[in-house]
């Protein structure tokens, strides 16, 4: 049983390095860089949602989803696969808050 989880417990280290090298490497920074873009774009998006701006909303949520497809392809350009697949959680969010603002 203590063989099992050192072993788990290794082989999560050693994923998680992979994926903390992946994000080091160059093409990584643009696939970081868009979605930090993508993060103040949904800040601006929820402040647009608070002054009653809908139009303004819809489009802002729009350029978020083209900057988390944008991360997505340099995450999987660069290596970084498991990065890219957790984004489709982000845009899985990024549909329903479109839906709640009305935007489809």
């Amino acid at each position: 049983m203590r063989s099992t989880l050192f072993a788990g417990l290794t082989a999560a280290l050693v994923g998680t390095s992979l994926v903390t090298s992946a994000l080091a490497a160059p093409g990584c920074l643009d696939g970081r860089r868009k979605v930090q873009e993508a993060s103040a774009l949904r800040y601006q998006a929820n402040q647009e949602a608070r002054l009653g701006n809908r139009d303004r909303v819809c489009d802002t949520l729009d350029e978020v989803g083209d900057r988390f497809h944008e991360a997505q392809d340099a995450f999987e350009d660069c290596g970084a696969d498991v990065v890219a697949i957790d984004l489709r959680s982000e845009l899985r969010d990024l549909r329903i808050a479109k839906r709640l603002n009305r935007c489809d």
